[in-house]
């Protein structure tokens, strides 16, 4: 077992056992409030440019299976635990995480305190940060990571979004345009199930819609800012132009693609929400719910035409958004996750029902 090292920018340098690929890497810290779904947040391609660390203490104690995964590879840049588990459970099968972190090429770090970690998290914010394996390293590493750009200042999306359009057909059902900005699989699965399923680029214009028959538009997570310049340019723009010609349902990253859409400003969370335990009001009714995003709606920037549809109950952070009069809304939780049981996959049938209602 290898020493590593935890480096944050503030000067932090928590010594550990390192495990994975063996190199240094650095990336923006966050953590995850979740007990399960170790595998699900390793592959989410909204992790893409993080190092993250996990609030549950022991993680691999089942194994890594070949159906729990939300993008085809390892989208986190480093990992930190508490206490990895050398030997998955026999019950559950499936592969180690020590190896599965090896074959992705990501560093991981074990035995360290992640709940100091995370408390300092909570106090200061969303800090820089790199695992380094050459304790005669730290003082060069610890420089970069100060003087380095936060990840979501490049384009992250353009990362991990898919480069061809992927069809996914189902006879006889409505024909659903899926925006990938960094989809996870499980988005795929849900909207596969209900609508003959077509998958873009994040950069596709608004010209591919108009020669295309399309009944509605699903813009998905992703990673970095949705401000981002690139993005504007790109996905917000083609939203602009195809807003009033379709049902349009958002998801995480896409709930705030939609806000801007229609001229509504995001901002940075001092540390975000990510985890299979937030609370959300919506219709009078709280839902559980999966998270995974940095960013948030500024509801004071909403036009008239938007309004709040859902509320986080711990922050009163903007949640979802529904149009006053076009067929749009969007949530900025994960329908497609179960956090429990299947509390919001209904959403998906509310989208549904709003391209019925346009025959």
């Amino acid at each position: 077992m290898s020493k590593c090292f935890l480096v944050l920018e503030d000067g932090t340098v928590v010594e550990g056992t390192g495990f994975g690929s063996e190199h240094t890497v650095f990336g923006e810290v966050v953590f995850n409030t979740g007990m399960t779904g170790y595998q699900e947040s390793l592959t989410d391609p909204s992790y893409r440019g993080q190092i993250l660390i996990m609030a549950y203490p022991l993680i691999g104690n089942y194994g890594v299976n070949h159906t729990d995964f939300e993008s085809d590879r390892v989208q986190v840049t480093g990992y930190a635990v508490r206490e990895k588990c050398g030997e998955p459970s026999g019950m559950y099968g499936g592969e180690k995480l020590d190896s599965f972190l090896k074959r992705g090429h990501v560093p991981g770090i074990s035995d360290i305190d992640t709940r100091a970690l995370i408390i300092k998290i909570r106090e200061k914010g969303t800090p820089r940060g790199a695992i380094c394996f050459e304790e005669d390293e730290l003082d060069k590493v610890l420089k970069k990571v100060q003087t380095m750009p936060f990840p979501s200042d490049s384009n992250l999306v353009d990362e991990v979004s898919t480069k061809e359009v992927l069809i996914y057909p189902k006879e006889s059902a409505k024909k659903v345009v899926l925006i990938d900005c960094g989809t996870k699989l499980n988005i795929v699965r849900e909207l596969s199930k209900r609508f003959s399923l077509t998958v873009v680029p994040y950069d596709t214009p608004a010209s591919w819609f108009k020669d295309h028959e399309v009944d509605g538009v699903v813009l998905s997570n992703g990673p970095g800012d949705p401000a981002h310049q690139i993005i504007q340019e790109t996905t917000v723009k083609t939203l602009r132009a195809i807003k009033e010609d379709y049902p349009m349902l958002g998801v995480c990253f896409g709930n705030q693609l939609i806000a801007r859409a229609f001229g509504g400003s995001t901002y940075k969370l001092k540390f975000g929400h990510r985890g299979v335990n937030q609370p959300v009001k919506y219709e009078g009714k709280v839902y559980i719910t999966s998270q995974n995003h940095g960013f948030a709606v500024d509801p004071s920037t909403l036009p008239d035409e938007l309004e709040v549809s859902m509320r986080n109950v711990n922050d009163n952070t903007v949640e979802g958004l529904r149009h006053k009069e076009l067929p749009i809304f969007s949530s900025q939780f994960h329908p497609e996750a179960s956090p429990g049981p299947r509390d919001t996959s209904f959403l998906f049938d509310n989208f549904a029902k709003q391209m019925e209602g346009r025959k």
